[in-house]
């Protein structure tokens, strides 16, 4: 795996450790809101295709386009992470 594959992993550990409470000497800055069709948009997927290439559930997607449901941390930590970094996303998470 490159080197920016492995820091956006690392990246995302830390925030799912940072969301589970696990907070010392870690200061993360994750976005209250996300605007997740427009990240998907600037993408050019469709609802399904952002859910495959991403390893959501489309459900979610819906629901969180729709107004539905909030992206909880962890997800809107690594949302933040397509948002700026999606090759890289997609580099570090091919077969």
């Amino acid at each position: 795996m490159s080197k920016s594959g492995q820091s956006i992993l690392r990246g995302a550990r830390q925030a799912l450790e940072y969301a589970r409470g696990a907070r010392e000497g870690f200061v993360a800055h994750v976005p209250e809101d996300v605007d997740v069709a427009a990240i998907r948009k600037r993408l050019g997927l469709s609802q399904s295709d952002f859910a495959a290439r991403f390893g959501f559930k489309l459900d979610a997607v819906q629901n969180w386009e729709q107004g539905r449901r909030r992206p909880e941390g962890a997800a809107r930590a690594f949302l933040r992470v397509i948002e700026r970094e999606p090759a890289a996303v997609q580099r570090a998470l091919a077969g």
